[in-house]
């Protein structure tokens, strides 16, 4: 488990932020490199952070993360960008920086809340203001909500069918319902993790 970074009290916020920056990119250790993504994803929650987290370039260490094959760095970047889209300027940021086919590659996970993170990043990228991205709504995309809005699984279920009302027109809809080779079939739903008992 990773130590808390040594840090002067009296530097704040930034200097915080700015240690577990250095700490990530520093360091081997798988366990320590997850414990950092996660805080820096927690730390993406507060609007209050934004600013901090686009100096120090956390959205693109998230978005280098989407590539990694350890499924936590994954899931734990998937969550940052997550909370971080909701704001303009990050949103323009992540789709400037040629983000969605790492997101949407998150489509795939075998884990749940990476997926669930990817869904409902999609839709606050697909929210108005953002210009014309139709790789947001493509066809693979469509169909993998299409395939989503059938999970037994009530959240990613709900998820997909909002993003199939909110973001996709009917037409759209239509045509990945009469597509006869559907791509989004090789998808494996994400794994539903049992409930913690008490």
């Amino acid at each position: 488990m990773a130590q808390k970074p040594k840090v002067d009290p009296h530097v704040g916020r930034l200097g915080y932020l700015q240690a577990l920056v250095n700490e990530f990119q520093e360091t081997e250790s798988q366990d320590a490199k997850e414990q950092v993504l996660a805080n820096l994803a927690n730390f993406a929650y507060d609007p209050g952070n934004y600013e901090y987290l686009r100096q120090l370039q956390v959205l693109d260490l998230f978005l280098d993360s989407l590539s990694e094959e350890n499924e936590t760095l994954v899931k734990f970047a998937i969550g940052g960008l997550c909370n971080l889209s909701p704001d303009k300027a990050n949103k323009e940021h992540i789709l400037q920086a040629g983000g969605i086919p790492l997101i949407t590659n998150c489509l795939s996970s075998p884990n749940e809340e990476t997926v669930l993170s990817a869904v409902t990043t999609l839709m606050y990228l697909s929210s108005p203001g953002t210009g014309s991205h139709p790789e947001l709504t493509s066809l693979p995309v469509v169909q993998c909500m299409l395939r989503f809005s059938l999970s037994a699984n009530i959240r990613l279920r709900n998820l997909a069918q909002i993003f199939l009302e909110d973001f996709c027109s009917p037409s759209q809809v239509a045509e990945a319902r009469s597509q006869q080779a559907h791509s989004a079939l090789g998808i494996p739903l994400p794994k539903t993790e049992a409930p913690q008992q008490p």
